[in-house]
Parts: structure tokens; C-alpha cells; sequence
């Protein structure tokens, strides 16, 4: 094999080029619980505002699903990187693990621990790295609820995905097009998530919440 055809000097090839694309705004880390359902749904946003893959990052976590295996497993791959995904260590200026609330038992623990890290992590900039979870009460599709039904009381996690599927019958955990078919409502899911969040939060569980509408403001709105 030609030396550069060696694995090691093609990851090392794959990161420079990764580097170079990279953007002037903040280099964005987002972990979550899903295995498809959230990944898919970020990377559709990042696709749809063509951010680059070098400034935003979107993973599923590899510890587990428990909320505090999420934020373990943000930590551990800020920290370590990930050469087999081209990811360099302590290479982002902003962290989000994304996990619902649920029945999950660690629930507490990881808000906590995030709070822990929340600015106390240091990037290869030697600048201090925000870490932030982003919960949602009962899960994930309450958000997505949101864009076509004003919530304002609790919900258990069957009875959203019950009134979600009115809306988009189709719609089933990990679909790859759910930006694209709730898009058009997003403004309204914004107003009446954030009017939740002026008298909910992440730690007033069974009301309902979701914090999602900040990481979708956020990457919606960067510029290079």
C-alpha cells in the first residue's frame, strides 16, 4: 500500500479538508438521545441554511440513551475527539445534548452535570466551551407538536405522538423529512414554545417544555 493511501494519512487528509471548510461562526457540538430521529432532524437544518459540516457537528450518543449517558458521551467526545468521524478533540466553542424527559431515571443527574460543564470545559482556543442541554417534556415531538397544536397542558409521551400523527399520518420515529414537511410552521411552533417556556421549564416535569426552539433559533440564524 502507498504510504499515502494509508488509513492514518487519509484521516489526516479528510480532518485538514474538514478544517479548511470550516466557517467563521462557532463550531457546534449537538449529542442526542435518538439514534435517527434528532440527528435527522438537525442535519436537515443544517442542510436546508447549508452550514458547514465542519462548524456543526451532530452526533447520536454512544453510551446509551439515559439523558446522563448523553451528556457523558458529549463530554467524552469533546474531550477525545473521534478520528473514524474526523472529529478533533476540544474542537467546538459550544455543546448541546439534546434528550427528552421521559420516565428516564438519570434525568436529574444530567441537568445537573451539564451545569457542571457549562463553561468549565476549555477548546483548543483555550476559550471556555458552553455546554447546555436541550430536554423536552415529555419528548422530542412535542416540539414537532407544537408547529400544529397550541400545547398548554401535560401530555404523556403516547398521547403526543397520537396528535402528532394526525397532522402528519406518516410520521413514524427516525423520518428523515420532518424539517421539510413542519418548516412552514415554524415562526408559530416558536411563539407557542417559547410562551411555554415563560411558564415552564426543564425542571417542571409533567408540564409540558422543550427547549429544542433555542438550538433551532441558533442554527438557523448563523452567518459565516
Amino acid at each position: 500500500m502507498a504510504l499515502d493511501n494509508a488509513p492514518s494519512v487519509r484521516q489526516k487528509k479528510q480532518l485538514e479538508r474538514k478544517q479548511g471548510r470550516r466557517a467563521s461562526y462557532d463550531r457546534i457540538l449537538i449529542v442526542s438521545e435518538g439514534s435517527k430521529t434528532e440527528p435527522n432532524y438537525f442535519r436537515e437544518i443544517r442542510a436546508a441554511y447549508r452550514l458547514h459540516t465542519a462548524n456543526v457537528e451532530v452526533q447520536p450518543s454512544e453510551l446509551g440513551a439515559a439523558p446522563i449517558q448523553v451528556v457523558q458521551y458529549a463530554q467524552e467526545l469533546f474531550e477525545n475527539g473521534d478520528r473514524h468521524k474526523s472529529i478533533q478533540r476540544c474542537a467546538f466553542e459550544q455543546i448541546y445534548a439534546v434528550f427528552d424527559r421521559d420516565d428516564h431515571g438519570s434525568y436529574d443527574d444530567a441537568l445537573a452535570l451539564a451545569d457542571q460543564l457549562n463553561g468549565k470545559l476549555r477548546n483548543d482556543a483555550r476559550q471556555s466551551v458552553t455546554f447546555q442541554t436541550i430536554t423536552s417534556v415529555p419528548n422530542f415531538e412535542l416540539w414537532l407538536l407544537l408547529h400544529f397544536e397550541d400545547i398548554q397542558a401535560p401530555l404523556r409521551r403516547d398521547e403526543v405522538m397520537r396528535r402528532l400523527k394526525r397532522h402528519i399520518p406518516d410520521y413514524v420515529k427516525g423520518s428523515d423529512n420532518t424539517f421539510t414537511i413542519t418548516r412552514e410552521h415554524l415562526a408559530v411552533a416558536t411563539q407557542r414554545a417559547k410562551q411555554l417556556a415563560q411558564r415552564f421549564s426543564a425542571h417542571t416535569d409533567p408540564e409540558p417544555f422543550t427547549a429544542v426552539v433555542d438550538l433551532v433559533k441558533l442554527l438557523t440564524t448563523l452567518r459565516g
